[in-house]
Protein backbone atom coordinates (compact mmCIF):
# COMPACT_ATOMS: atom_id res chain seq x y z
CA UNK A 1 0.00 0.00 0.00
CA UNK A 2 1.31 3.45 -0.90
CA UNK A 3 1.06 6.37 1.49
CA UNK A 4 0.07 9.88 0.42
CA UNK A 5 0.69 12.70 2.85
CA UNK A 6 -2.08 15.30 2.81
CA UNK A 7 -0.61 18.31 4.57
CA UNK A 8 -2.61 21.36 5.58
CA UNK A 9 -1.33 24.70 6.81
CA UNK A 10 -2.56 27.41 9.15
CA UNK A 11 -6.19 27.93 10.07
CA UNK A 12 -7.37 24.84 8.20
CA UNK A 13 -7.99 23.20 11.57
CA UNK A 14 -10.92 25.63 11.74
CA UNK A 15 -12.61 24.29 8.62
CA UNK A 16 -16.34 23.95 9.12
CA UNK A 17 -16.57 27.11 11.20
CA UNK A 18 -14.10 29.44 9.46
CA UNK A 19 -15.72 31.44 6.66
CA UNK A 20 -18.11 28.69 5.50
CA UNK A 21 -19.10 30.87 2.54
CA UNK A 22 -15.50 30.53 1.27
CA UNK A 23 -14.35 27.16 2.65
CA UNK A 24 -17.62 25.25 3.08
CA UNK A 25 -19.14 23.80 6.21
CA UNK A 26 -17.22 20.52 6.42
CA UNK A 27 -14.26 19.99 8.74
CA UNK A 28 -11.00 18.03 8.49
CA UNK A 29 -12.70 14.90 9.82
CA UNK A 30 -15.07 14.98 6.87
CA UNK A 31 -12.11 15.51 4.53
CA UNK A 32 -10.35 12.51 6.08
CA UNK A 33 -13.38 10.28 5.41
CA UNK A 34 -13.78 11.62 1.86
CA UNK A 35 -10.13 10.95 1.02
CA UNK A 36 -10.07 7.52 2.67
CA UNK A 37 -13.13 6.49 0.65
CA UNK A 38 -11.53 7.75 -2.56
CA UNK A 39 -8.20 6.09 -1.77
CA UNK A 40 -9.73 2.67 -1.30
CA UNK A 41 -7.47 -0.22 -0.38
CA UNK A 42 -4.49 0.88 -2.48
CA UNK A 43 -3.51 4.17 -0.83
CA UNK A 44 -3.10 5.12 2.82
CA UNK A 45 -4.04 8.73 3.50
CA UNK A 46 -1.89 10.45 6.12
CA UNK A 47 -3.82 13.70 6.72
CA UNK A 48 -2.21 16.31 8.95
CA UNK A 49 -2.79 19.96 9.83
CA UNK A 50 -0.59 22.48 11.59
CA UNK A 51 -0.46 26.19 12.21
CA UNK A 52 3.33 25.91 12.63
CA UNK A 53 5.52 26.63 9.59
CA UNK A 54 8.49 24.69 10.99
CA UNK A 55 6.36 21.60 11.56
CA UNK A 56 5.08 21.73 7.98
CA UNK A 57 8.68 21.98 6.74
CA UNK A 58 9.62 18.93 8.87
CA UNK A 59 6.70 16.98 7.38
CA UNK A 60 7.93 17.75 3.87
CA UNK A 61 11.39 16.51 4.88
CA UNK A 62 9.69 13.35 6.15
CA UNK A 63 7.95 12.96 2.78
CA UNK A 64 11.31 13.13 1.01
CA UNK A 65 12.87 10.57 3.37
CA UNK A 66 9.92 8.19 2.94
CA UNK A 67 9.42 8.94 -0.78
CA UNK A 68 5.76 9.74 -0.02
CA UNK A 69 3.76 11.78 -2.52
CA UNK A 70 2.28 14.96 -1.07
CA UNK A 71 -0.99 16.82 -1.46
CA UNK A 72 -0.23 20.21 0.09
CA UNK A 73 -2.62 22.98 1.07
CA UNK A 74 -0.13 25.57 2.31
CA UNK A 75 -2.95 28.00 3.22
CA UNK A 76 -1.55 31.44 4.12
CA UNK A 77 2.03 30.15 3.77
CA UNK A 78 1.29 29.94 0.02
CA UNK A 79 2.00 33.60 -0.47
CA UNK A 80 5.23 34.20 1.42
CA UNK A 81 6.91 31.15 2.95
CA UNK A 82 10.19 30.62 1.15
CA UNK A 83 11.15 28.07 3.80
CA UNK A 84 8.09 26.03 2.83
CA UNK A 85 8.86 26.53 -0.87
CA UNK A 86 12.41 25.24 -0.40
CA UNK A 87 11.16 22.19 1.52
CA UNK A 88 8.53 21.50 -1.15
CA UNK A 89 11.23 21.78 -3.82
CA UNK A 90 13.15 18.99 -2.06
CA UNK A 91 10.11 16.77 -2.64
CA UNK A 92 9.75 17.47 -6.35
CA UNK A 93 13.51 17.47 -7.02
CA UNK A 94 13.56 13.96 -5.53
CA UNK A 95 11.07 12.96 -8.22
CA UNK A 96 8.18 12.69 -5.75
CA UNK A 97 4.83 14.20 -6.79
CA UNK A 98 3.66 17.25 -4.85
CA UNK A 99 0.29 18.73 -5.77
CA UNK A 100 -0.64 22.13 -4.34
CA UNK A 101 -4.33 22.41 -3.48
CA UNK A 102 -6.67 25.18 -2.44
CA UNK A 103 -10.29 24.86 -1.42
CA UNK A 104 -11.17 28.28 -2.84
CA UNK A 105 -9.83 29.86 -6.01
CA UNK A 106 -7.10 32.26 -4.83
CA UNK A 107 -7.28 34.16 -8.14
CA UNK A 108 -10.92 35.04 -7.50
CA UNK A 109 -10.08 36.54 -4.10
CA UNK A 110 -7.98 39.41 -2.75
CA UNK A 111 -4.98 40.35 -4.88
CA UNK A 112 -2.41 39.30 -2.27
CA UNK A 113 -3.71 35.73 -2.65
CA UNK A 114 -2.93 35.65 -6.40
CA UNK A 115 0.76 34.86 -5.89
CA UNK A 116 1.98 31.45 -4.78
CA UNK A 117 5.62 30.79 -3.98
CA UNK A 118 4.80 27.06 -4.10
CA UNK A 119 3.18 26.74 -7.55
CA UNK A 120 6.41 27.16 -9.49
CA UNK A 121 7.96 24.04 -7.98
CA UNK A 122 4.80 21.94 -7.54
CA UNK A 123 4.06 19.04 -9.85
CA UNK A 124 0.62 20.60 -10.35
CA UNK A 125 -1.97 22.88 -8.78
CA UNK A 126 -5.70 22.31 -8.16
CA UNK A 127 -7.81 25.16 -6.79
CA UNK A 128 -11.35 26.35 -6.47
CA UNK A 129 -13.30 23.08 -6.24
CA UNK A 130 -13.85 22.88 -2.49
CA UNK A 131 -12.93 19.50 -1.03
CA UNK A 132 -13.05 18.13 -4.58
CA UNK A 133 -9.71 19.92 -5.07
CA UNK A 134 -8.20 17.27 -2.78
CA UNK A 135 -9.90 14.46 -4.70
CA UNK A 136 -8.59 15.79 -8.00
CA UNK A 137 -5.10 16.08 -6.51
CA UNK A 138 -5.29 12.53 -5.15
CA UNK A 139 -6.37 11.28 -8.57
CA UNK A 140 -3.41 13.08 -10.18
CA UNK A 141 -1.00 11.56 -7.65
CA UNK A 142 -2.47 8.10 -8.25
CA UNK A 143 -2.01 8.50 -12.02
CA UNK A 144 1.57 9.69 -11.62
CA UNK A 145 2.38 6.79 -9.28
CA UNK A 146 1.09 4.21 -11.77
CA UNK A 147 3.01 5.48 -14.80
Amino acid sequence: MSRVMVLNGPNLGRLGSREPDVYGDQDLSALRVLLADAAGETIEIDLRQTDDEAELVRWLHEAVDAASPVVLNPAAFTHYSYALRDAAALVTKAGIPLVEVHISNPHAREEFRHTSVISGIATGVVAGFGFDSYLLALDAVRRIMTR
